[in-house]
């Protein structure tokens, strides 16, 4: 569908030149732009904090991460 819109020059600008180095359309760079706005937010815009990761053996022997209390007793042990 053929649409006009007015848009800001420097972002018009930044745009194109992102199409060019890309080298993609404009109306590629727009529509690709448009589609991932309105697909709703992506787990990396979320304000959740990130996941540590730590490596390790996995989970120790004897340690039962389904019971909490005995899982507390070993860290405090531990410390």
């Amino acid at each position: 569908m053929r649409t006009t819109v007015d848009i800001d020059d420097e972002l018009m600008v930044a745009t194109k030149s992102f199409a060019e180095r890309n080298q993609k359309t404009l109306t590629g760079v727009v529509e690709q732009a448009l589609r991932e706005l309105l697909s709703g937010p992506s787990r990396q815009d979320s304000d959740a904090p990130p996941i540590p990761v730590f490596k390790g053996k996995g989970v120790q022997p004897g340690v039962d991460l389904t019971d909490n209390s005995a899982t507390e007793v070993l860290m405090d042990a531990r410390s």
